[in-house]
């Protein structure tokens, strides 16, 4: 049934947010402990098709990891559509590390708690709560604007945005530019004439997400006689040294752009000659963390394996390594790593996805701009890069220009950075608010 009455999306965005969140969506990496994905992209479908979307619901190439698309028909057929996207599955939690249960969704001291409040169901929620708004009252926007809620994006998007980037290529016929997370947050910062001022970070390029195999192999034994070749002691060698080098500072126009504007807007002082660049930049407080780690490249040991029982010298020993390479960069990257690996040690690729840059200009900037602007006379949008990676990767394979913004005007105090994938994750209810009305004035404007 088409419901009759306009829906109005300030209203329910909170209880959205909420209502997602209470799907345990978690992504493990593997398919037999990965759960939930279908049953929330159902309900989301269901929210959709209650107000009168025709949506469509497609499975990624392996069962239950559903996607939801539904477009909102524009004034312009002929322009590009506008792709509008969020992943509905998140990173797992132990309920025993929170202060609240992460699946509970509460709404409590002015927060919405739970696993994926900022990545991303707040987002998620404000896509939704528009879309039902829109179409609920027969609002025309100046484009098609498609909407996507998609699976798998904590491991990488394999199935979920590439799989239908691969195999579904007709859902994204038309598309031209896309926004989704991580962007739109607000940085608070002091002016020289003494007042705040807020930069809203728009995310305009990623480093690559390269997850590396590494292995070491010697000859097997004893483990109680005297062994000069140990995979072991082979492997750990090479992790140690990789895990303490630092790959050379390199300043992309993102990061410069980034770091010009607050030279401009504020009174942090940054040198951006400095040898300590990364100490430089605590000055801007939690942010500082996602923005120095795109000063350089990065391969950080995240795993590790060999021998299967203690008297036993194993012939292999293994390491995952997480490598997140800034654009331009992968063949001297990986000179670089073949140094520091030495040559006893083999690697390979288990995932590659590839970097994404594009330029902070044209149209759809303005409209984000501009939209900041409605709300937030003190505002202003800033470019920088992501050290992470986006579902952005697969749909840049179609030409698609991607942004990064889900606007949420922050608490000053709020360390944001620490809330990704952290424990207690929380979203203000007053950002959601104010998220949900900004990305109104964007869609209708751009």
């Amino acid at each position: 049934m088409v419901a009759t009455t306009a829906v109005n999306a300030l209203d329910e965005v909170v209880e959205t947010v909420s209502n997602l969140i209470r799907f345990d969506t978690s992504n493990t990496g593997e398919l037999a402990t990965t759960k939930g994905e279908a049953e929330c992209a159902r309900w989301v479908q269901a929210q959709l098709d209650e107000v009168g979307y025709e949506s469509v619901y497609v499975e990624s190439g392996q069962p239950g990891r559903g996607n939801v698309f539904a477009t909102l028909p524009g004034a312009d057929s002929g322009r590009g559509k506008l792709l509008v996207h969020g992943h509905l599955d998140v990173v797992p939690a132990e309920p025993a590390d929170w202060s609240v249960h992460p699946f509970s969704g509460a709404v409590e001291n002015g927060y919405v708690w739970g696993r994926g409040a900022v990545d991303m169901k707040d987002m998620c929620g404000i896509m939704l709560a528009l879309a039902r708004q829109l179409k609920s009252s027969g609002t025309v926007p100046p484009r098609d604007i498609v909407f996507a809620f998609l699976a798998d994006e904590e491991a990488g998007g394999t199935w979920g945005s590439h799989w239908l980037v691969e195999h579904r290529p007709d859902l994204f016929d038309g598309i031209s530019e896309a926004v989704g997370e991580v962007g739109g947050f607000s940085l608070t910062v002091d002016t020289p004439s003494g007042d705040k001022k807020r930069l809203y970070l728009v995310e305009t390029a990623e480093k690559s997400m390269c997850w590396m195999r590494i292995t070491a192999k010697a000859r097997a034994g004893h483990g109680s006689f005297v062994h000069e070749d140990n995979a072991v002691t082979l492997l750990s060698e090479a992790v140690a040294r990789l895990g303490r080098h630092r790959f050379p500072l390199v300043l992309t126009d993102a990061v410069r752009e980034f770091l010009h504007a607050l030279d401009l807007e504020s009174t942090i002082d940054i040198d951006v000659d400095s040898p300590d660049l990364e100490g430089q930049l605590a000055k801007i407080g939690g942010i500082s963390r996602i923005v120095g780690a795109t000063l350089r490249d990065t391969a950080n040991p995240t795993m590790l394996r060999a021998g299967y029982k203690a008297n036993v010298i194993p012939q292999t020993a293994e390491a995952v390594i997480d490598c997140r390479v800034l654009p331009d960069r992968q063949e001297a990257f990986e000179r670089e790593l073949d140094e520091v690996l030495g040559p006893d040690i083999e690697r390979e690729w288990i995932t590659k996805l590839e970097p994404y840059e594009t330029s902070f200009d044209g149209a759809l900037v303005d409209a984000m701009n501009d939209a900041i602007l409605a709300h937030d006379p003190d505002g202003r949008t800033v470019p920088y890069m992501l050290s992470g990676g986006t579902d952005a990767k697969a749909f840049a394979k179609l030409g698609i220009r991607c942004f990064g913004f889900a606007p949420l005007q922050l608490p000053e105090e709020l360390d944001f950075a620490a809330l990704f994938h952290g424990v207690d994750e929380r979203v203000p209810v007053e950002s959601l608010k104010f998220g949900t009305r900004v990305f109104e004035h964007f869609l209708l404007h751009s």
